[in-house]
């Protein structure tokens, strides 16, 4: 069919550190590759590209996205093309190692590539015998390879040796062989920071440090030693994505609260989530709520630290996207979304509704107080303020009780600061503040350098 660079559309999540791929095959169909529930970005591609999405195909039962392949395969009746051994449990084509699809001219072939997952699959693209690229999911990444501690410790060394031989066997491909991951810089899935999210071959074979680990022990010992901690949702979706997530008949939304509605769900068991700035947070906000700032890195900290099953209610400012936050919300499997304050903080306290607040400090003005970092380990190990007890985001609702009297949170921005301090609010505490910035700058204003190491 004449395959160019143009008929490979990547399609970038930034928060989660993902890329999904549609693939124009030239006769007005395309093919998509680890295609996540929000369908959003995909859906525009395939318009200017004016192609009906006919393949969905996923390389493993994803821990950090629920599929939409499903919705796909329902809206346009795309053919999900999904490993035998991941038992999913929605009409899809079974495959395993070696099997071949045709595409319009094109052939996709799968390399079973166990490692990150038990089912992971790669997908080799060919136009005849020619290899152009392959969909490497979770196994060969930009520098590194996906973690493989998902499935629990008492797999994670066996995981390790099998990505190993799955690394090996990519790394035999010809070196022009362009590789397509999934996973990219920003996930927890272990990819390294930097701004390339594909790479070909030969390039991994010369700069991957996990390619250049002398023998199988080595590597597993590398890649044992990169594993850091990972948000509680990865555990829950994999299950989720073997059912088939539930398929969306009409376009979601967020319903408007009064503060009333907002108190009565409240009083039924729904979290309070205000995604506001965390200026806003920090002069008035639900007593109870927890601060997560509507970003790109929402979704994350949404299913790092609440229940799934909870309803959700949102304190939004104006002007924030409604549609991003419940896209974020339902792409992790938070269905229970009861709807939105209508009016925000203004009509809560036009209501009568009581309000907390929290202290901001600058780097300047924290002087004797005592500071917990929030970061994760790695960023903690990198550079701290000297003193600061650590205690990742994630770990803290079951470890508030051991944040300092009178403490000053702190992360890289501050915006993790807030989420950690309404963390300590809902649990009791208020003597708390959140640090504008973050290490670098405390350094900065005091001259001090930051402490190295644990």
């Amino acid at each position: 069919m004449g395959f160019t660079d143009d008929h490979l559309i990547p399609l970038v999540d930034t928060g989660l550190g993902n890329s999904a791929y549609l693939i124009d095959l030239g006769d007005g169909r395309a093919l998509a590759v680890d295609a996540s529930r929000d369908l959003r970005a995909l859906r525009r591609a395939a318009e200017r590209h004016e192609v009906r999405v006919a393949f969905a195909a996923d390389t493993h039962l994803h821990a950090d996205f629920l599929t939409g392949s499903l919705q796909l395969a329902y809206d346009e009746g795309a053919t999900v093309l999904a490993s035998a051994d991941g038992h999913r449990a929605y009409p899809h084509r079974a495959l395993r190692d070696g099997d071949e699809i045709d595409m319009s001219g094109l052939t996709l072939r799968t390399l079973a590539t166990p490692g990150h997952t038990d089912e992971h699959l790669s997908y080799l693209l060919l136009d005849g015998a020619r290899a152009l690229g392959v969909f490497t999911g979770g196994s060969l990444i930009v520098g590194s390879a996906a973690r493989t501690d998902l499935l629990g410790a008492d797999r994670t060394e066996e995981l390790a040796r099998a990505q190993y031989r799955s690394l090996r066997r990519l790394a035999r491909l010809p070196d022009e062989v362009a590789v397509w991951p999934t996973h990219g810089a920003g996930s927890f899935c272990s990819a390294p920071p930097g701004i390339e999210r594909t790479t070909t071959i030969g390039a991994q074979r010369r700069s991957n440090p996990l390619l250049a680990a002398p023998d199988e022990d080595a590597f597993v010992r590398q890649m044992l030693g990169s594993l850091g901690s990972y948000p509680a949702y990865f555990g829950r979706l994999a299950e989720i994505n073997r059912r088939g997530p539930a398929v969306l008949r009409s376009q979601p939304g967020l319903a408007r609260l009064t503060p009333g509605g907002v108190r009565a769900a409240a009083a039924q068991g729904a979290q309070i989530v205000d995604v506001r700035p965390v200026a806003d947070f920090a002069a008035g906000h639900i007593p109870g709520a927890l601060s997560i700032r509507l970003r790109d890195q929402f979704a994350t900290w949404l299913g790092w630290l609440l229940p799934p099953d909870a309803p959700l209610v949102f304190v939004t400012a104006p002007g924030q996207d409604l549609a991003d936050l419940t896209w974020q919300a339902l792409k992790i499997g938070y269905e229970r979304l009861a709807g939105h304050l209508a009016g925000g903080m203004d009509a809560w306290v036009s209501d009568g509704g009581e309000q907390q607040t929290v202290e901001l400090v600058t780097a300047d003005e924290i002087a004797d107080r005592p500071v917990l970092d929030i970061r994760q380990r790695s960023e903690h190990v990198a550079g701290h303020i000297s003193g600061a007890v650590s205690i990742e985001l994630g770990e803290l609702p079951t470890r508030a009780r051991e944040a300092p009297a009178g403490v000053v949170v702190a992360c890289g921005r501050g915006l993790r600061a807030m989420t950690a301090a309404s963390i300590l609010q809902r649990a009791g505490r208020h003597d708390v503040a959140a640090l504008v910035g973050g290490p670098e700058d405390w350094a900065r204003a005091t001259g001090l350098p930051l402490q190295a190491g644990e």
